[in-house]
């Protein structure tokens, strides 16, 4: 397992990230759970990736009690706040200084640690006050409960706004996590940019595109019985961005390309996002301990410039570019109703 800098600081973290978004505390149970974690530390993975609103806080339990009895300082634990969780009362959500406070605390008592080595905003709030969340999250960092900020799905003007007041509060802000991979590259052509000025790199989510690039999904066949495409709680809405005959016929061409490599499917659409000099580390989930070590020998995999330009050409037009997409990855926004804020559109929840 190889490991790079987050962003421009002196943190290293491992390429693969081992997320328990959508398995622990609800789609797998937690003996599997706590097998995947060890499979995961087994194999160099460091770098673990949580939220509070996964499985409504449970998947933080469920990964701290999977770390108990592990040296603190050789892991890297993230966490995320903005999504609502419990009883989902007025301040339950959002990015507001109440909200992050109270949601910091809950993370580490869940987590079983002083502190988390990356707090992130998981989404951008239209309804707090940019400065408001900054001076909560520099306190935090102050208070030594995280030692660095990071984001999720913010665009290119989110990340500068959010950097100008990291820089005047003397807080590294060094991550942004977005979904990112082969069939969804929205974030090439302002995210990154913007993000290499500034010092910022990503962290990535789905890189196997919520598994369409494993190649499981045939075009014209009914969905495989336990698929996520057919988990009504896994994930199945997210899929169907991708759930096309069209996309699924042009994954089909690249099972030659990683055949050839001697490499899986998923290892091949890992290994890809991996290229890409402005990300740290790709996030991989599993519901079974042999799908994390499978996954995680993506690391170090190098792919030429004409296997590159290979996949490009198997998969065509079916790619996602649009950069204006990233704010479709934006939560149901609180309208701000009382003239203090700008009266943001909604946006659609991921």
């Amino acid at each position: 397992m190889r490991h790079r800098h987050l962003g421009n600081s002196g943190l290293k973290i491992s390429e693969i990230t081992y997320g328990n978004w959508l398995t622990h505390g609800s789609q797998v149970e937690n003996d599997i759970a706590v097998k995947c974690v060890h499979t995961a530390l087994d194999v160099g993975i460091t770098s673990f990736d949580t939220a509070d609103m996964y499985a409504d806080t449970a998947a933080e339990t469920v990964l701290g009690n999977a770390l108990r009895g592990v040296r603190r300082e050789s892991v890297e634990i993230f966490s995320k706040t903005y999504f609502p969780v419990g009883p989902q009362g007025p301040n339950d959500m959002g990015l507001s200084r109440k909200h992050i406070m109270e949601s910091i605390d809950g993370t580490l008592r869940r987590l079983r640690t002083d502190y988390v080595d990356l707090y992130q905003a998981h989404r951008w709030d239209y309804g707090t006050p940019l400065e408001e969340t900054m001076v909560a999250f520099a306190d935090i960092v102050r208070s030594g409960k995280a030692l660095y900020i990071g984001v999720s799905e913010w665009t290119a003007d989110q990340l500068r706004a959010g950097a100008k007041l990291a820089r005047e509060l003397r807080i590294p802000f060094v991550a942004n996590q977005p979904q990112y991979s082969l069939l969804w590259r929205v974030v090439e052509a302002e995210v990154v940019p913007a993000s290499r000025e500034l010092g910022i790199s990503q962290v990535v989510w789905s890189p196997v595109a919520q598994g369409v690039l494993t190649g499981k999904y045939l075009p014209g066949r009914p969905t495989p019985a336990g698929s996520r495409a057919a988990d009504e709680k896994g994930g199945s809405e997210m899929i169907q961005r991708f759930f096309r005959d069209p996309v699924l016929e042009r994954v089909q061409a690249l099972v030659p390309i990683a055949a050839e490599l001697g490499l899986s499917m998923a290892q091949l659409a890992v290994a890809w996002v991996l290229q890409n000099e402005n990300v740290s580390s790709a996030l991989i989930g599993a519901s079974r301990p042999e799908q994390v070590t499978q996954n995680a020998a993506a690391s170090g995999v190098t792919l030429s410039p004409d296997v590159m330009a290979l996949i490009d050409a198997a998969l065509g037009d079916v790619v996602e570019r649009d950069p204006s997409k990233t704010t479709l990855e934006s939560p149901v926004a609180r309208r701000r109703t009382d003239g203090w804020g700008s009266d943001e559109s909604l946006q659609n929840d991921r």
